[in-house]
């Protein structure tokens, strides 16, 4: 089977942004570069985790290989819309994140959702795949490499991203929808 691998180092935009309203959105990776633009689904808990574990990276990267790193927080940079059309390449399943030392660069890779994963859905046996194939390599993937300073601008932008959706419930903390939450610290009463 074959597969696409969509590169971009660097890219000249690489954004995580939203479609929808508030409650209803989806959310995308969206890298544009060499005439190309290239949109991949994910979930909001990704967008987080991913900013989360770029931060992290980026704090190690300082540590254990003296990259200079820009002051944070980054001034507001890139606040637009997500680029149209916005046509899903792939939905991601699997984030994978690297420190390339030799260049000082950070390297994310989205890759899509396997059918490995899909048949362990569908309640299908593992032992039905063959043990000479690694999962992940016929699986299409996005691929960026960025500087630290467009490392710490993208992780600001995908945290205004993931916040900017419903407010949470300051009992549970699930999002508050505009036409009434019921609350289980609440007894199901609606707040």
């Amino acid at each position: 089977m074959t597969h696409q691998v969509y590169a971009f180092e660097p890219p000249e935009r690489f954004v995580a942004g939203t479609v929808g309203a508030p409650g209803e959105r989806t959310f995308f990776l969206q890298a544009r570069g060499g005439g190309r633009l290239v949109s991949v689904a994910l979930e909001k808990v990704q967008v987080s985790l991913l900013a989360e574990k770029l931060e992290e990276l980026l704090t190690e990267a300082q540590r254990r290989f003296g990259v200079d790193l820009p002051e944070a927080p980054v001034p507001v940079g890139d606040n637009d819309p997500l680029e149209m059309p916005v046509d899903e390449e792939f939905r991601v399943g699997t984030l994978g994140l690297a420190f390339d030392a030799d260049t000082a660069t950070v390297v994310i890779e989205a890759i899509a959702v396997g059918e490995t994963e899909t048949e362990i859905e569908l309640g299908e046996s593992e032992e039905d795949e063959p043990d000479d194939v690694e999962p992940d390599e016929d699986l299409d993937r996005l691929r960026v490499r960025l500087t630290p300073e467009a490392t710490r601008a993208f992780i600001e932008r995908a945290r205004r991203v993931v916040n900017a959706g419903r407010p949470p419930c300051p009992l549970c903390g699930q999002p508050l929808d505009p036409a009434g939450h019921l609350c289980p610290r609440n007894n199901g009463y609606h707040r």
